[in-house]
């Protein structure tokens, strides 16, 4: 129990990594507060919707009077550049980018001593594939904020981020190239990233600020080339 009384406010925790986050949070005597579109809710809003986050933070400010955890998960859209229209890949940033920003910056008068911010990116915050132009800038841009925040708000909240890599939010086992193209030899689950998540979040990691922890089994380490490993390119 190792957060007991402690409160952890996270976004997009209705599914996938967010749900496993609360999840986490809860079975270590934390309470949660949890904003989705989902009706399981505690509240039900759009992140990219600034007067939703507003609200949000009202409701946690009424319900609880204090944040000691904040994880921004909520995912923004992926579209390339060939089907993203404006207004999709300015929403993709607004789910992405400025609402991670504009979320902290309303409860930072709830944060109490020893708090951490945890900020959801991806390894796309560093490679790419075709058609993912929204999702990846979105996911680059919240990790420059995470190093960002985590200098003004030094003293204050410790800011850091989690990349996951391949993640499977149904909990599937997979076998042969999918698992073995990863060091570890498995496809990730939501567990993986909330375990990290709560590390972040703990004195453990109390030395730490600034940086993005990636867990994707080393996937992103791993050097490709053609006829090597059993790889062959295809163009």
């Amino acid at each position: 129990m190792e957060f007991q009384g402690k409160v952890a406010v996270v976004t997009g925790g209705c599914h996938g990594i967010g749900l496993a986050v609360v999840r986490a949070f809860e079975r270590e005597g934390a309470r949660t507060a949890v904003i989705d579109r989902s009706p399981a809710a505690d509240f039900v809003g759009d992140v990219g919707r600034k007067e939703d986050l507003e609200a949000f933070a009202a409701f946690v400010r009424e319900r609880y009077g204090r944040v000691d955890f904040l994880v921004n998960n909520a995912p923004p859209l992926m579209r390339g550049i060939d089907a993203c229209s404006y207004e999709d890949f300015e929403r993709a940033l607004r789910v992405g980018v400025t609402a991670p920003f504009y979320l902290t910056k309303l409860l930072l008068p709830l944060f109490g001593q020893g708090a951490a911010a945890v900020n959801i990116s991806s390894s796309r915050d560093r490679q790419s594939m075709p058609g993912t132009e929204s999702y990846t800038a979105a996911k680059g841009g919240i990790s420059a904020l995470t190093h960002a925040m985590a200098a003004s708000l030094a003293g204050r909240v410790r800011v850091n981020s989690v990349s996951p890599g391949w993640i499977d939010t149904e909990y599937r086992t997979y076998e042969g190239p999918d698992a073995l193209q990863q060091p570890v030899g498995r496809v990730g689950n939501p567990d993986d990233i909330a375990e990290a998540v709560l590390f972040l979040c703990s004195p453990r990691a109390g030395f730490i600020t600034g940086e993005n922890l990636t867990v994707d089994g080393g996937m992103t380490r791993l050097m490709i080339y053609h006829d090597e490993h059993g790889w062959t390119y295809r163009p």
